[in-house]
């Protein structure tokens, strides 16, 4: 069994749905510390007719003492998702399937979650469900293992009877290697290799959230989410030897 594990992200972009598609499990890895400074946990990217901006959703003070499932979304005394919403209408409205992408984003506001965790999943299994991806969606939290890096992903793999660890291609360089040898754990790296979708506002950005290919493609969005590339095998499951 193919498993992936990885923070959530705020509406992210169309390569982290992919990851999603490409495994039989995913697990989502919040119970570790939330990041100091600036962060994909509560904030990603759209285009606009201007260039790039930023959607953030306002995080309470000192969120970095916590675990990511812990985090709560800050009240403030700017309503940021009627910043957001407007945001969204002027950058997206004219794309042809805008009012799907913008139904999937307000339920998921609207039902008012309270931590940027909760927010987060919810959105994902909201899009995974409009691209219909079907994989089981779970949480790190729910399995109580113990290690730091390598150890901790080690023990998730092997509560969850994976055999193979799909991983983002960042991860290579602090990944211990050894202990997936050591314990038979097939180890693979994802490619992000996309074509470019139809796009409003200039020369196209990849980049950006999944909101903005759905906005732009609808039911047909599954098709600009395979990666052109293979991913890389690092370690094949059982292998005493690394490839």
């Amino acid at each position: 069994m193919r498993v992936g594990i990885v923070q959530s992200c705020y509406i992210p972009w169309r390569g982290y749905f992919d990851f999603i598609n490409s495994v039989d499990l995913f697990i989502v890895l919040d119970d570790i510390r939330y990041p100091v400074g600036r962060s994909w946990r509560n904030r990603n990217q759209i285009k606009t007719k201007h260039g790039l901006t930023w959607l953030t959703v306002p995080v309470a003070a000192g969120s970095h003492k916590l675990s990511i499932d812990q985090v709560m979304i800050a009240k403030t005394t700017k309503p940021w998702a009627t910043h957001q919403h407007n945001l969204l209408r002027e950058s997206l409205g004219k794309a042809p399937f805008f009012q799907d992408a913008l139904a999937l984003w307000e339920a998921v506001i609207d039902a008012g979650e309270p931590t940027i965790s909760r927010l987060n999943v919810r959105l994902i299994r909201s899009i995974c469900s409009y691209l219909q991806i079907r994989t089981p969606l779970v949480l790190a939290r729910d399995y109580a293992v113990s290690g730091t890096k390598t150890e901790r992903l080690i023990n998730l793999l092997k509560r969850t009877g994976a055999t193979v660890y799909l991983s983002g291609p960042s991860a290579q360089s602090y990944l211990d290697e050894e202990m997936f040898r050591v314990n038979r754990i097939g180890l693979e790296y994802k490619s992000y290799d996309y074509a470019p979708y139809p796009q409003l506002w200039g020369p196209f950005a990849g980049t950006v959230s999944v909101l903005d290919l759905i906005a732009n493609c609808g039911p047909d969005s599954l098709r600009f989410l395979k990666s052109g590339t293979p991913d890389s095998v690092a370690l094949v499951a059982g292998a005493d030897e690394p490839v």
